[in-house]
């Protein structure tokens, strides 16, 4: 009987484990591998909104034949046409603007660079939680905002090839991003509906698509007609769409098999493997101490900041509340998140 208890122990950590590397490997992957659809010469496809879109559409389609035509997964009841309109079209719409901004920021700064600017999330998120009454401000969350803030800027200020246009669209997917969790939070708050991430992934990227489309019909298919020459094989674009749909499905998982807490510090160590990695393989990024240690300030913040976050929550007793952000915030994203 004790052997059975032991076996079974171990079967479970290894399985954590595995659903962790899973979860880490495709949310570095990802983000790689939309650096390079969208730089590659060999492709020649630098059109994020578009790639973006495509993302948005295949998700769709999939979710669709997974849950309606196949009936392999279920969705959550309860879903009304006012709720929606009022929560889910913000939600995709903010959710459309991270992706598209997040992507078009790769090309104008390197990988690494765009990862740490990330790092700033939790001030955005925490600013706009105080304007919307969700936050309170305290000196310990005003302390933690301001080492994030400290960190970032020392990044930045290292940076040896630094776009501010980049910048611009990556803080423009950072507030795109708060803002979601911010329209999240209401979802689950305030009207009591709690969705995984497949549930979200089925009524959000329908919406994200069609806030997409817009501009992508305005900004980007002239570009794309007057060029008229990119190599974008149909096994790639598959298999980018599909490992963005992976990483979604991972998330579940892992929250399934795990914490709130796990995913965050899981979280914290992908955006490490992210940027030393992005030094290996791309010759654009030049990592300097200045950059390291101002992002290794901004971890300090972040980690910080989800302690604070985690405690809160516990001491509220709603264990689930404190898994749902990160249930719902994608991090398997096309640009990054979570």
């Amino acid at each position: 009987m004790a052997d059975r208890r032991v076996e079974g122990f171990f079967k479970g950590e290894v399985l954590t484990y595995a659903y962790l590397l899973l979860y880490i490997s495709l949310s570095s992957g990802q983000i790689f591998f939309n650096k390079w659809v969208l730089s590659s010469k060999e492709i020649n496809f630098p059109y994020p909104l578009a790639l973006t879109l495509l993302h948005m559409i295949f998700s769709s389609i999939l979710c669709f034949l997974l849950i309606k035509v196949f009936k392999v997964l279920k969705i959550e009841q309860g879903m009304s046409a006012e709720m929606y309109a009022t929560s889910v079209i913000p939600i995709g719409a903010t959710f459309a603007m991270t992706l598209w901004l997040g992507n078009t920021a790769y090309l104008y700064i390197s990988v690494a660079f765009a990862q740490m600017l990330k790092a700033i999330m939790p001030v955005a998120v925490f600013i706009l939680g105080v304007a919307a009454g969700l936050e309170l401000m305290s000196c310990r969350m005003l302390l933690i905002m301001s080492v994030i803030s400290f960190g970032v800027l020392v990044a930045s200020y290292g940076e040896i090839n630094i776009s501010w246009i980049g910048v611009v669209y990556q803080m423009g997917g950072v507030v795109g991003e708060a803002l979601r969790l911010i329209f999240m939070e209401i979802l689950v708050k305030r009207k009591g509906l709690k969705l995984n991430p497949i549930s979200i992934m089925y009524y959000v990227s329908p919406c994200s698509a069609l806030c997409l489309l817009i501009p992508w019909i305005f900004l980007e298919k002239p570009k794309m007609e007057a060029r008229g020459s990119w190599n974008f094989p149909p096994v790639i674009l598959v298999l980018n769409s599909l490992c963005t749909f992976a990483l979604n499905l991972s998330v579940f998982l892992v929250i399934t098999h795990t914490s709130a807490l796990t995913i965050r510090v899981a979280g914290v160590v992908k955006d490490w493997i992210v940027v030393l990695l992005s030094a290996l393989l791309f010759a654009d990024v030049k990592l300097t101490i200045i950059n390291l240690f101002g992002y290794g300030v901004a971890i300090a913040g972040v980690v910080a900041y989800n302690n604070h976050k985690l405690k809160k929550e516990a001491s509220r007793g709603s264990p689930s509340e404190s898994e749902q952000p990160e249930s719902v915030a994608m991090v398997t994203s096309s640009s990054s998140n979570k």
